[in-house]
């Protein structure tokens, strides 16, 4: 089977400014991502937990995308003016795809 090179970009983000992602991802030309809910995890600020919230307002999310390399660049700066101004991180990957007309 062939394998096809790729970027896996991975987005943890505040979940009140999911919205703000998506649509930056969108105007950047991203036709696909998958949204994930975060449930904890340990950082700057030491340990956190989803558990016992209400609602979204501290919990946090990741956003998974796939690209080309030619489309990485557009990707990350669009995702860039979303998470400078929240709690997030960005990361990049190399990934293989099996299908790459998916994407």
């Amino acid at each position: 089977m062939e394998m096809h090179k790729a970027k896996r970009v991975e987005i943890i983000l505040e979940a009140v400014v999911e919205r703000q992602l998506t649509n930056a991802l969108k105007d950047a030309g991203v036709t696909g991502y998958t949204v994930l809910p975060v449930s904890g995890g340990s950082g700057r600020s030491g340990y956190w937990s989803r558990e016992g919230q209400v609602g979204r307002a501290g919990g946090m999310i990741a956003v998974i995308c796939l690209v080309r390399d030619d489309r990485l660049d557009q990707l990350v700066e669009a995702a860039f003016t979303v998470v400078e101004r929240h709690i997030g991180v960005v990361s990049v990957s190399d990934a293989y795809v099996l299908r790459a007309e998916r994407f």
